[in-house]
């Protein structure tokens, strides 16, 4: 098999090894590798074990349910794609509701742990090392595309967002959870919470890098528009999410603390499908 390439065996995708980062996104893929292998070290490499053992579906830091929000509908059935799925336990969620999940992360450290947690829990799915703005597998394969704070927020929306389109069939439905604009304009550095005071330019935040932290990618609203209809997206709804009153602040994840995330939106979901006539032309766009 070619090195970087996919291929359907025995019902399952199986590459060979990550392909090369395109150059436009080979800084970003390599400090971000970095930084999860770290996180990995310290965090979710032990936290997987309680993700991958949890029986409801919940988005972001604050766990907010999937039963309230219901931005994913019916998965069984569906050929689901995570973007970035660090140790998939989003995909095992949907594979537990009768979802077919690939999982696709550019961190070997991340993978390992969900290998490890598919032998603990007896559930498998393909898991590809790859960049998710350049994935080895072929297009209109799939009906879901999600991503949960992976490549939503660590790889260049220009560059994930068409090759989510690539891969997905005519309707096909993409659902992503990311952090908001506001919180990263409001944060003094990247491991100190939000405060109440606008501390960076909005178009700074865009693409967001600190040493030794990855880089980031805060599109305005606007920004996200124009990329999901460029690629031939049609949004279908932005949720803004909020703490719950009960919430607790990450004792990992330093974005905000509960009571910021109360007051003001600390991650958001949106929700958009790919119209039919831009199906094709998505799908014939070269990886």
């Amino acid at each position: 098999m070619p090195s970087g390439q996919a291929v359907l065996h025995k019902g399952r995708w199986v590459a060979s090894r990550m392909p090369a980062a395109t150059p436009e996104g080979a800084d970003e893929a390599s400090a971000n590798r970095d930084l999860w292998t770290q996180a990995s070290a310290d965090y979710t490499d032990e936290h997987a074990i309680r993700a991958w053992a949890a029986n409801e579906i919940t988005w972001g830091i604050f766990n907010i349910p999937e039963d309230q929000l219901d931005v994913l509908g019916e998965v069984a059935g569906l050929d689901v794609v995570e973007l970035g799925c660090g140790t998939a336990y989003f995909s095992a969620w949907l594979a537990r509701r009768g979802a077919r999940p690939v999982g696709i992360d550019l961190t070997p450290a991340q993978l390992a742990t969900a290998r490890r947690c598919q032998e603990r829990f007896g559930l498998s799915f393909p898991l590809l090392e790859a960049d998710a703005g350049h994935i080895p597998l072929p297009g209109r394969r799939f009906d879901l595309a999600i991503s949960e704070c992976g490549a939503s927020l660590w790889c260049d929306p220009a560059r994930w967002i068409p090759e989510a389109a690539r891969l997905l069939r005519p309707g096909g439905r993409l659902v992503f959870h990311t952090t908001t604009v506001l919180v990263a304009m409001c944060q003094p550095g990247m491991t100190r919470y939000a405060g109440q005071e606008l501390l960076r330019p909005q178009r700074e935040v865009s693409r967001l890098q600190s040493p030794g932290h990855g880089v980031e990618f805060h599109p305005s609203h606007s920004e996200w528009i124009q990329i999901l209809r460029a690629a031939g997206f049609a949004i279908d709804a932005l949720h803004e999410l909020y703490a719950p009153p009960d919430a607790s602040t990450h004792p990992y994840y330093k974005l905000a603390t509960a009571r910021w995330a109360q007051q003001w939106p600390v991650e958001e979901i949106w929700v958009a499908h790919l119209t039919p006539a831009d199906a094709d032309i998505a799908a014939e766009t070269p990886q």
